[in-house]
């Protein structure tokens, strides 16, 4: 360490590795000096100065008096908060913002790219077997018999018993037989037809293909968007861009700026011409992608010509909105679950928590599960547009987590399609309409990993204005917390690790490998086990054990997991095979020091003996497989294996990410619940109860955990937006502006230096 440096700290605003020196803070002692020692001197204040300058000379060339449109605070704040369905935009003077889809229908060169839905949830096999449903032998009526062989039936029996559990517990009675009740007569039920006069809520679909785009509601009501030529795309998925179905990002950004000019000038009358008088607050997820947030900026401030922007998270947003400033926000969104832990007007960065599951995860499983009881509309298909919005109305209708609303009851829905007549079904269902939502605390029916294929990096790992890779984009403290379980009890081999550019070297110790927490409350989710996370030095340690003594020159210390337990390696047909020596069983001998054979007599006698193989390629197959390194230097990607997790073990795992005891008792006495899927029926209660369960025996002197409701007559859809209104009309939110000036100059090190949690 340099002398004269005491205290030196490493360098964390990316910039470790420049030519340009960075000058020492001047010693106080030196009274003549004046360098930073006033905020005179700081780039944003010859900004304001000049902005200052500029807006007494507009004042004094315009007739005086206040327009309307200044009288109102806020009314030249434009607030954004874009979600994966929905678009929420308005003026911070505004009580509630617009909210329209946000989807887009634009018009596409033949071949138009047909209409696809991806399955984020388990499905039946069609080859089954199934038998009749038995009354368990003990009589007990809580009892889930098993009549199929099909995995999903068990994974749906799995969360069945977690309900009968509950139901037990509270002492609720379960109807017998209830599914072939229901069955029985959704099979037999008849739609009736209702005429386009007697309809008051009739369609007016899109039938014009004259447009060459389509916003919003207009592009949900495209009676037939193939044969019209129009492709129908999402711009949002999960708090960042839709890679699966755009090629470039260049796609995404046209889109989304289409979709914004075009709800602001019908719903809002802001004419783009007027862009340069409005400022921008851009509401953005906790655990943000950094690339997400540049492209939105250069978006608003260099594409759109806004004045300013400023950006907010929405777990800060949503506490400006309830009125706290201490809490542990859950935003249940539609296709995401965002968990972070805001202390006093701050997001603790390690408690974000994000899950790849929400409210379309809801609709789909109801619909699978209806299905299993002869959903009596057969033609249902979630890609089309009109017969989504049939199952949103029925998850909005029938889903509760409260069990004593679990009945065999009778409810009707209607089914408008473009050129046929209105339709009326009814519809039987028992406990499909809690089982739906509770595959946010028992995700084993959810397939996580088709839901991110197709997905491509929204940049180039290696595209980048940062020198310093940062970490806490990658994962979270509560993320390494919630994945322990998965990592390997031994660190990855020294050389691996010497590889990675910005990971320790041999000898050092990397934060959260091999660190074994005092409780992990991390179940396995999903409903298969996650494949196991295998090491070099496991396998050196797995061949050691199986031969009983370590020799020098041993083959068995170098192979894969599959060929030690095997015993050889398979190559494909085509080419030969290597018979290595297999593990003994017999403990070594002191004095042998050579490894032991084992010979198969019976496979000798029919099989020829292997052909030789050059020994360079035995050498190479010998060679240990090196197991693929994430950021950090882990073996499993924590950020996806994290996202997995139930609700209620994600929410505990984001507070005990804040501290100790004392902090975990801190924020779950203070949940606060928002977003769309927090309007299931019951879901406060169900998060109480799972917390306080989870809670009680790990956290000593717990009390009763409580989830804070949103305020009165408050949507908790359009909490964050409100809240994010809010700061838009504070006198604080002026040192949070930045402009395209200061964009072009210091980029997102403008929006770190503005917004510190960035």
């Amino acid at each position: 360490m340099p002398r004269g440096i005491p205290n030196a700290k490493r360098d964390e605003n990316a910039m470790r590795f420049t030519a340009f020196h960075v000058p020492l803070p001047p010693n106080p002692k030196h009274m003549g000096s004046t360098y930073l020692r006033s905020d005179t001197q700081t780039h944003w204040y010859r900004n304001a100065v000049r902005a200052t300058a500029a807006g007494r000379n507009r004042i004094v060339q315009e007739e005086p008096g206040p327009s309307m449109g200044e009288a109102r605070r806020g009314s030249k704040v434009i607030v954004i908060h874009p979600g994966s369905r929905f678009l929420r935009i308005g003026r911070a003077s505004d009580v509630t913002p617009v909210t329209v889809p946000n989807v887009i229908a634009r018009k596409h060169k033949p071949p138009v790219p047909e209409l696809r839905y991806v399955e984020g949830i388990s499905r039946p096999r069609n080859d089954s077997i199934r038998t009749a449903s038995v009354t368990a032998p003990t009589g007990d009526e809580y009892a889930v018999p098993l009549n199929s062989d099909d995995p999903f039936d068990m994974k749906v029996a799995a969360i069945t018993i977690s309900l009968r559990d509950r139901m037990r517990f509270y002492k609720l009675r379960v109807t017998p037989n209830a599914a072939n009740i229901a069955s029985t007569f959704n099979e037999q039920f008849v739609p009736e037809k209702i005429p386009e006069a007697n309809d008051p809520f009739r369609v007016e679909w899109v039938q014009d293909d004259a447009k060459p785009y389509l916003v919003g509601d207009q592009a949900l009501r495209v009676a037939d968007p193939v044969a019209q030529g129009y492709a129908i795309r999402w711009p949002v998925y999960s708090g960042k861009f839709n890679t699966r179905d755009y090629l470039s990002n260049a796609l995404i950004l046209s889109d989304i700026e289409t979709i914004i000019q075009s709800t602001l000038q019908d719903r809002l009358n802001i004419d783009p011409k007027s862009y340069k008088e409005y400022s921008v607050l851009l509401v953005i997820p906790d655990f943000y992608d950094r690339f997400y947030v540049e492209d939105m900026a250069r978006l608003f401030l260099m594409t759109m010509g806004f004045k300013q922007l400023a950006v907010q998270q929405e777990s800060l947003a949503a506490t400006y909105g309830a009125g706290i400033s201490n809490a542990c926000v859950v935003d249940m969104g539609a296709t995401k679950t965002s968990i972070a832990c805001v202390d006093d007007g701050v997001v603790l960065a390690d408690t974000r928590m994000l899950l790849n599951m929400g409210g379309d995860d809801i609709t789909e499983f109801l619909h699978v599960l209806l299905q299993r009881i002869n959903f009596p509309y057969k033609e249902l298909d979630l890609v089309r547009s009109y017969d989504w919005s049939v199952l949103e109305d029925l998850k909005a209708r029938l889903c509760t987590l409260a069990e004593g609303d679990v009945a065999l009851n009778l409810y009707d829905f209607v089914v408008r399609r473009p050129s046929q007549p209105t339709q009326k079904y009814g519809l039987r269902a028992y406990d499909e309409i809690i089982l739906a939502p509770m595959c946010l605390f028992e995700p084993r029916v959810i397939e996580f990993d088709q839901k991110r294929a197709g997905m491509r990096p929204i940049a180039h790992p290696d595209v980048t204005e940062d020198i310093v890779e940062q970490l806490s984009d990658h994962f979270t403290q509560a993320m390494v917390i919630s994945t322990q379980h998965l990592l390997p009890a031994a660190m990855p081999h020294p050389i691996i690790f010497e590889q990675v550019q910005g990971l320790p070297q041999s000898g050092s110790q990397t934060p959260g490998l091999g660190q074994q927490p005092a409780f992990v409350v991390a179940p396995q989710p999903a409903g298969e086990s996650a494949p196991p996370q295998t090491s070099v030095n496991t396998v050196e340690s797995l061949a050691a054990s199986s031969s009983g003594a370590k020799t020098e020159g041993d083959p068995t210390e170098s192979v894969p997991p599959s060929a030690t337990e095997t015993g050889d390696v398979t190559m494909k047909e085509e080419t030969p095979t290597v018979t290595l020596p297999a593990a003994s069983t017999a403990p070594a001998t002191e004095t042998s020091d050579a490894p032991v054979e084992v010979i198969d007599v019976d496979a000798m006698e029919d099989k020829p003996a292997p052909p030789t193989v050059p020994a360079d390629q035995v050498t190479q197959m010998l060679l240990p497989q090196q197991p693929h390194i994430y950021p950090g230097g882990y073996t499993i990607d924590v950020c996806f294996e994290a996202s997995k997790l139930p609700l209620d073990v994600a929410i505990f795992n984001s507070a005990r990410a804040a501290g100790g005891d004392e902090k975990i008792r801190k924020y779950l006495q203070a949940v606060l619940v928002i977003g769309g899927t927090a309007l299931v029926p019951g879901m406060a209660h169900a998060l109480e109860s799972r917390l306080q369960a989870i809670a009680t025996p790990l956290v000593p002197n717990m009390e009763k955990v409580q989830i804070i409701p949103p305020p009165k007559d408050v949507d908790p859809r359009v909490l964050a937006w409100k809240g994010a209104a809010v700061l838009g009309k504070m006198d604080s939110v002026s040192d949070l502006w930045i402009t395209a000036v200061d964009w072009d100059i210091l980029g997102m090190r403008g929006l770190k230096e503005r917004c510190f949690y960035l």
